[in-house]
């Protein structure tokens, strides 16, 4: 409980809740209890409702709040309250990894990766998909793999390009970027290296750059390469591994009314895929001298770290399944599903930090552990900060009677439905 208050303490919670106008001041709404409420309901598979979580808030609080008063609080100013907590608890909170690689040369090794939310269809304007009659948001992430922490979220529609939120810089001078082919642009790798930093990007396929040199020299009668488009050539050979230099042509920024074409020398390399007539291909700017190819494949799946946060997302806490057409509640859950997984984390970082040195914590296991979980952490939480919930007596009264007097519920529908009627 320590752990928990210390990572969002609750005089902080109140206190940047009312600078955004979450709550009025002297209001009934009690907001630490609202946060936790999120976090553990989100977390627990039958709470993810906008019901369930107003049952996780009310049998946590002092006072119970209606579904009116609850669903009222549902706004922007929410949505920007939590955007702020996920920040925060991106700065405190560790991403576990097993990055097993040599990438202590770097800087850091940053990883940039993002997926598809599907939406309500009633959310098509302001969530656009790239299919009509359809409604997507995508979650953006930048996970620094050194520093085991997520550097950026962002959330867009599902139109906007993953490379759109990639921003070159200063900033990435020493570190080394891994992308997946969503980020692939000739001049976005160009400029990484101008700004003495490194990369690895899986080459798509319909780059196909010429080969202006070899790497490696090969014996016997090896096919020459150079001169010749690495796509063309790739399904007649059967080599361990290709290393090549190609050069790539790309249009330079805009400057002044025109864009200009610029060349830049790459290097490519090819894994053998065991078991398959196939190669992994890679693009990057590391010199041999310091990765062989087998030493590229490995690096690249530090990639795999936030592929499994991102599976984590989906397969635990159902991201993707948000029945709602409201645009802030959708952002409201996805914030909050966020925050479940830093708490997790955290929660996962005490739990390694108490068991003895031997003892295995895999995140997919911790996180199902973390949901069933939940509710139980959820209420010591509650007895922690010193609220007392209404008796459950109360609260089960309060939350199965009908709301609408004047709406008549389905078995009484059914019923009146199937009375026999009498005949005059």
């Amino acid at each position: 409980m320590r752990r928990l208050t210390t990572l969002f303490p609750s005089e902080f919670l109140e206190e940047h809740a009312e600078e955004l106008g979450v709550v009025e001041r002297e209001g009934k709404l009690q907001v630490p209890v609202l946060v936790w409420a999120l976090v553990f309901g989100f977390a627990a598979g039958e709470s993810r409702t906008l019901a369930g979580f107003r049952r996780s808030y009310n049998s946590t609080a002092d006072e119970t709040i209606s579904p009116g008063g609850f669903y009222q609080r549902l706004t922007p100013s929410l949505v920007e309250y939590l955007r702020d907590l996920v920040e925060r608890g991106l700065d405190e909170v560790a991403v576990p990894d097993a990055v097993d690689a040599d990438i202590d040369r770097f800087r850091d090794v940053m990883i940039a990766d993002g997926t598809v939310l599907r939406l309500h269809e009633f959310l098509s304007d302001e969530f656009q998909a790239r299919h009509e009659e359809q409604a997507g948001a995508k979650l953006h992430l930048l996970h620094n793999a050194t520093d085991q922490t997520i550097e950026q979220i962002d959330v867009t529609d599902e139109k906007t390009h993953d490379s759109a939120l990639f921003k070159t810089g200063s900033w990435l001078q020493g570190r080394l970027v891994l992308f997946d082919r969503a980020y692939f642009k000739y001049r976005r790798f160009a400029l990484i290296d101008e700004n003495a930093g490194y990369f690895v990007s899986r080459l798509k396929q319909n780059a196909n750059p010429v080969i202006t040199a070899e790497l490696r020299e090969w014996r016997g009668r090896a096919i020459p390469l150079e001169g010749k488009q690495i796509h063309d050539v790739v399904d007649d050979l059967s080599r361990k591994y290709i290393d090549v230099e190609v050069g790539a042509e790309f249009k330079r920024g805009q400057y002044e009314g025109t864009q200009s074409l610029d060349t830049k020398r790459f290097r490519v390399v090819g894994v053998r895929i065991a078991d398959a007539d196939d190669y992994h291909l890679y693009i990057t700017n590391l010199p041999r001298e310091e990765f062989l190819p087998a030493d590229l494949a490995t690096v690249y799946r530090c990639r795999w770290e936030v592929e499994t946060l991102l599976r984590e997302l989906k397969t635990q806490y159902e991201l993707d399944e948000f029945d709602t057409s409201n645009p802030d509640v959708v952002k409201i859950l996805l914030y909050a599903a966020l925050l479940s997984l830093l708490v997790s984390r955290d929660l996962l970082d005490l739990v390694t930090e108490q068991a003895d040195d031997e003892i295995v914590f895999p995140p997919e296991r911790w996180a199902a552990t973390f949901r069933s979980h939940a509710q139980l952490i959820l209420h010591e939480l509650g007895e922690f900060l010193g609220y007392s919930p209404p008796p459950l007596l109360e609260r089960l009264i309060e939350d199965a009677q009908k709301i609408h007097q004047q709406r008549p519920i389905l078995q009484e529908t059914l019923a009146t439905a199937t009375q026999p009627r009498c005949k005059s």
